[in-house]
């Protein structure tokens, strides 16, 4: 998908199970995603500060600091304020959607996902971003 730049959209990945991140890379890049990763929220944080991307896939459990903390983090910050993160985790329970949410994060998709649903999840987030 082409940004509003007129460049492919870069989607970051922030996850640490690199099954999942294979995943995800083929899924993405066979949709004409740039992809960036990053395996844990200070990775994540110096990937930010060198591009700047156009969503952000965001699993919640991390090492060291978790998810929604990093993205709590992110949206206090005015600079990243408009940041566009969606949680992609394997908290299910009750309740998760609604703190992902209340985090900062514009949609939760939980793993194991469908990657043709994916595809049509991050299409529409980045949709909804643009416009």
């Amino acid at each position: 998908m082409i940004s509003q730049a007129g460049r492919p959209s870069v989607v970051l990945v922030v996850e640490d199970n690199l099954a999942n991140q294979l995943l995800v890379d083929a899924m993405l890049l066979d949709s004409g995603y740039e992809v960036r990763f990053a395996s844990s929220a200070s990775e994540a944080l110096k990937s930010i500060e060198l591009m700047r991307p156009d969503l952000i896939l965001m699993d919640i459990s991390l090492p060291g600091q978790d998810g929604l903390s990093l993205t709590r983090q992110l949206k206090a910050d005015p600079a990243n304020a408009s940041m566009q993160i969606v949680a992609l985790t394997a908290h299910a329970m009750l309740g998760d959607r609604e703190l992902s949410l209340d985090a900062g994060c514009i949609g939760h998709i939980t793993k194991p996902f469908d990657t043709k649903a994916l595809r049509a999840q991050i299409a529409g987030f980045l949709a909804m971003a643009a416009a």
